[in-house]
């Protein structure tokens, strides 16, 4: 019973909730389309709103574009009137311009029939005158007897030949003018490097005086019936002389080399006191050593005194041979280390090459220590440069420095010019005034005994002679011929070092003076 209770109340309860739940859903239905109704209305009004303003604002803008319109079109038109007012304008302008154009070219068609016929009468006046000129040179060629040709030659031959003396007379101008600055300038570098490269004289005797420690000693120099002595000059090829000089000996030699060997052999022998021809050898052989060790010396300082570098140690050693070889008594070394600072201060001068007129400067006499036969020094000491790979440059700047070969090079000419102002130095060299004037007079007597020869002037210390010739006497043909009998003389009359270069010069000259 309670249980059917609870099951009635339980459905009771159930039907009860679901008339609730129904009402109250059709009541929230009812609610939610109430709202709808409201929002659409709202919106419904707010978009009339927001149209109508659009229409507003459309109107509005297309009353702003009438406007606009209306503006741009009252703007056309003002444009549009000035435009025609200047085309107006201008038209009227080009009228007025093509009126004148055409009055000025009716101006110009009646000039160019007046020119036209000048222009006629001219044409015929230049036939008149062509004719007359016509008739005027037939007539000229009567009386001058000469064809246009004939006279038109003859002109130009007269204004050639004043064109040429002219011509001659500015180049002899530019001569003058260029030699005198030449000289001058030329003189200023040789006085500069004179004076920058200013050395001692050096005359180198040929005896050499040899201090004994006491008179006895020249007996034992002498030996047992004169054995020692001629033993020592038999080894050393030089001449002893004992005369009464206290204490002191003389060695007498033109070879400065074997008369320093006998030196340096003469006073070890003195120190040692044992004197007999089996010492003599031993020191002798002990001397030469030596002296070849100081030629050594001598030829490397003085390649570094000067800076010389890459050179044979063959070169090296006759440089050093130089200090023992005099030339007039100047010593040879002394001479080529004086050529050689010459003859750079005279390229530095000129621009030219500096070590290039050193070195050759250094070797420009290494000739003269070469034993051989078959040239001059000159020669001998280019062959010699060759042969230990020295430049062409420098082998013909030793060639040439007497003028033997041609120059090749800028310093090979400051070459023979550094040689003949060192050797022209006063006292520089030893030769006597007396002898040294009479060789000169000799090599002009000879000259000009030769027929033909007008004068002759020896330069170059002697070392040249140029001669002149009368071109009357004298042809072309017959002039090597006396030059090589003036050779021929001066080798069988004269005595003298080293050799003479015999120049002769045969010239024709016309000379004119302007009153």
């Amino acid at each position: 019973m309670p249980y059917l209770y609870h099951v009635i109340t339980l459905a009771a309860g159930l039907l009860i909730g679901y008339f609730i739940s129904s009402y109250m859903i059709r009541k929230s239905s009812q609610n939610v389309l109430a709202a709808a109704e409201i929002q659409k209305k709202e919106i419904l009004d707010e978009a009339r709103a927001n149209a109508q303003k659009e229409l507003q604002k459309a109107q509005k803008k297309a009353k702003e574009i009438r406007d606009k319109e209306l503006q741009d079109k009252k703007n056309a038109e003002r444009e549009a009137a000035k435009r025609r007012a200047e085309l107006d304008k201008l038209e009227a302008h080009l009228t007025s311009r093509i009126e004148k154009v055409d009055a000025r070219a009716e101006t110009i068609e009646k000039r160019a029939d007046g020119l036209r016929d000048k222009e006629s009468e001219l044409d015929k006046l230049r036939q008149n005158s062509l004719e007359i000129i016509e008739q005027q040179k037939k007539e000229l060629e009567r009386v001058a007897g000469l064809t246009p040709e004939q006279a038109r030659e003859q002109l130009m031959k007269k204004i050639e030949d004043e064109l040429q003396y002219d011509i001659a007379l500015k180049v002899n101008e530019a001569e003058q003018k260029i030699k005198s600055t030449a000289d001058k300038k030329s003189r200023e570098i040789l006085a500069t490097s004179i004076q920058r490269c200013a050395t001692d004289h050096t005359i180198d005797p040929i005896v050499t005086v040899v201090e004994l420690p006491s008179e006895e000693m020249k007996g034992r120099i002498i030996g047992r019936e004169g054995r020692n002595i001629r033993a020592f000059e038999n080894l050393t090829g030089v001449d002893v002389i004992i005369d009464d000089t206290p204490e002191a000996v003389v060695l007498s030699s033109f070879d400065p080399i074997k008369r320093e060997i006998a030196r340096v052999t003469l006073e070890n022998l003195t120190l040692d006191g044992r004197i007999h021809p089996a010492k003599i050898e031993e020191l002798y052989e002990k001397a030469q050593k030596e002296v070849h060790l100081r030629i050594k010396e001598a030829g490397e300082q003085t390649m570094l005194a000067l800076g010389i570098q890459s050179i044979h140690q063959e070169l090296v050693e006759i440089v050093g041979r130089l200090n023992y070889r005099t030339s007039y008594g100047q010593n040879v070394l002394q001479h080529s280390i004086e050529v050689a600072n010459l003859a750079s201060n005279l390229a530095a001068e000129i621009g030219a090459d500096i070590q290039l007129a050193r070195r050759a400067g250094l070797l420009h006499d290494i000739g003269k220590v070469i034993e051989s036969d078959e040239g001059n020094h000159a020669k001998l000491g280019a062959d010699f440069a060759r042969k230990y790979q020295e430049s062409p440059k420098v082998v013909n700047a030793i060639a040439a420095h007497h003028e033997d070969v041609p120059f090749e090079t800028p310093e090979a000419v400051l070459i023979a010019a550094a040689d003949a102002i060192s050797a022209s130095r006063r006292g520089a060299r030893s030769e006597s005034l007396e002898a040294y004037i009479k060789r000169l007079v000799d090599l002009e007597t000879i000259a000009k005994s030769f027929k033909g020869v007008s004068s002759a002037y020896a330069i170059q210390a002697g070392r040249e002679i140029r001669v002149m010739v009368s071109p009357e006497e004298v042809d072309d043909i017959s002039a090597p011929k006396v030059c090589r009998d003036i050779v021929k003389k001066i080798e069988s009359d004269m005595e003298y070092p080293g050799q003479v270069k015999v120049v002769l010069i045969r010239e024709t000259r016309s000379v004119e003076v302007a009153h």
